[in-house]
């Protein structure tokens, strides 16, 4: 952390909004060679005041693309049942590197997908932590740990990712039952297949789907179906959709959200401090496949499938690893039951391209799944039916050269999930929806400039009996404008650019608001309003 931007937070604490005057005098004309420490907006895991226990599971460098295997003991002297589990990731990284994608496996199951900043010349530390509760089955029995962060280090990239991580865990019982079971797919010749236990009375995977690999696919929202004169192609233009697939059946939608890793849109400039959304916590896509619960009870193993759709054929680009939460009927050693609806609409996709001096395509798409099943258990029957509806809406527009690249997207996917049965009904509403505008222009004089918005909401309401029992609403939004000079050496590109991050989360269980704002790598803001 630069001590420029060392002193300039500690004067923002000090003297509140009173700051910013002082502050302007401080920010450099443009950027140097250090800045201030990544960090984002959102908020830090809430820690049970209880006793607690650490351990390691890496302490490491990345040098290349060779994985790191060490082995996990449970901790001693906090019993076998958590109410939380945190994980906490420290890393430190100088002189010049690309954004680099990583991974954290524990017994197979990943419990971390991550990427990292882009450090300066001095060098920056960034600290990441999850809330891994729900991996609490896995951490019960020794494991074996792999973690790969690949990288490239020589005579131009000298950037080493040193990298410290800990799981902390804190005893008690959690808030919510954390799965009993924690599984993932076996590989066979006839693909990957999921064996369930046969009481299994909740089953919800989670999808770590991720574009990346520098590709087209790492900006798969901006792709263009022919004749468009575009340089990265799809066969059917931007719309993605990730889709799983129980024996051959679709049995879970949902958009991927559009990721943006701290290279994105041709300026790392706008993510040297403030990251996008989730650049170092990777959100899984969850699915509800508790409506096949009852097929997947019978004890045999049953195949799973995960694929992207929109991705033209045989291109690479798309990671998606898969876990299964399961929760069981301590009761009962089977379940049986039945899926009892599934209605699937064709996916409506239509991408219209308009040349001109701007040349543009529009993009429509959709798409729409039920699916119910019930599950005759110790407590009754118990139905449940997920609905969950998928739009997209984007306009790419560019100029021949693409010296000129804007997109204007927003994608909604809207899922409700119905559990009915003893007691009263119970309803759970989530609608997210996701956006991107930003342009990318290159000027006569070889100055790119980027400007860009992103938009991560979420509103989800449960109830029972028709009655509001919780909610919740966030909005986590980032801007950044950055600009340098194209072609030159790093020292003459007189880059300059400021950023924001505005994560607003209210509801039933209170409120938190955060800003946070730079300007050339300098924190100007850091304000909380709850």
């Amino acid at each position: 952390m630069s001590v420029l931007a060392g002193v300039t937070l500690l004067a923002g604490m000090l003297f509140g909004t009173g700051v910013a005057a002082a502050q302007a005098a401080d920010i450099p004309a443009e950027f140097g060679t250090d800045w201030h420490d990544p960090l984002t907006a959102a908020p830090p895991v809430d820690r049970p005041h209880t006793e607690s226990c650490e351990v390691t599971l890496a302490d490491t460098q990345f040098r290349d693309f060779t994985p790191y295997r060490g082995t996990y003991t449970p901790p001693e002297g906090c019993g076998d049942h958590w109410s939380k589990v945190v994980l906490q990731l420290d890393g430190k990284v100088k002189g010049r590197q690309y954004d680099r994608l990583g991974y954290l496996h524990v017994g197979g199951v990943e419990i971390l997908r991550t990427s990292t900043p882009e450090p300066s010349p001095e060098g920056i530390a960034w600290h990441v932590e999850k809330d891994v509760t729900r991996y609490s089955d896995t951490f019960r029995r020794a494991q074996d740990v792999e973690m790969l962060i690949g990288n490239v280090v020589n005579d131009t990239y000298t950037g080493v990712i040193d990298v410290h991580v800990t799981l902390t865990f804190y005893a008690g019982h959690p808030r919510t039952p954390a799965p009993d079971r924690v599984l993932t797919l076996a590989d066979t010749p006839d693909g990957q297949t999921l064996t369930t236990p046969r009481n299994s009375e909740r089953v919800v995977a989670e999808v770590y789907a991720t574009g990346s690999g520098g590709g087209c696919e790492e900006f798969w929202y901006l792709t263009v179906a022919d004749p468009a004169s575009y340089s990265c192609k799809a066969d059917h233009g931007p719309y993605r959709e990730v889709q799983i697939k129980v024996d051959g059946q679709i049995a879970g939608i949902a958009s991927p959200y559009p990721n943006v890793w701290t290279g994105g849109w041709s300026n790392p400039f706008l993510w040297y401090v403030v990251p996008a959304p989730h650049a170092f916590d990777v959100r899984p896509i969850e699915y509800d496949l508790t409506p096949y619960a009852g097929l997947l009870d019978d004890g045999r193993p049953h195949h799973v499938e995960v694929s992207v759709v929109g991705v033209p054929a045989g291109q690479p680009g798309w990671s998606a690893p898969v876990n299964v939460l399961v929760w069981q009927d301590a009761q009962r050693a089977q379940v049986t039951g039945a899926l009892t609806e599934h209605r699937v609409t064709d996916i409506a996709n239509s991408s219209t391209y308009t040349p001109g001096s701007e040349n543009r395509v529009d993009t429509r798409a959709g798409h729409r799944l039920t699916v119910a099943g019930y599950l005759d258990t110790s407590h009754g029957r118990v139905t449940t039916t997920v609905t969950r509806t998928l739009a997209n809406t984007s306009a790419h527009t560019w100029t021949d050269g693409e010296n000129t690249d804007g997109l204007d997207a927003t994608w909604t996917d809207d899922e409700t999930v119905t559990v009915g049965g003893p007691g009263p009904e119970r309803t759970s509403h989530t609608q997210r929806t996701y956006t991107v505008n930003g342009v990318i222009t290159v000027g006569e004089d070889d100055r790119l400039r980027t400007e860009l918005t992103l938009g991560d909401r979420a509103t989800v309401v449960q109830r029972q009996d028709g009655r509001r029992t919780a909610w919740s609403q966030l909005d986590d939004t980032y801007s950044g404008d950055a600009a340098f000079t194209l072609n030159v050496p790093r020292d003459q590109r007189h880059a300059v650019g400021t950023s924001m991050e505005r994560y607003r989360l209210y509801g039933s269980d209170g409120c938190y608001d955060r800003t946070v704002a730079t300007a050339q790598g300098v924190l100007t803001e850091d304000r909380s309003r709850c």
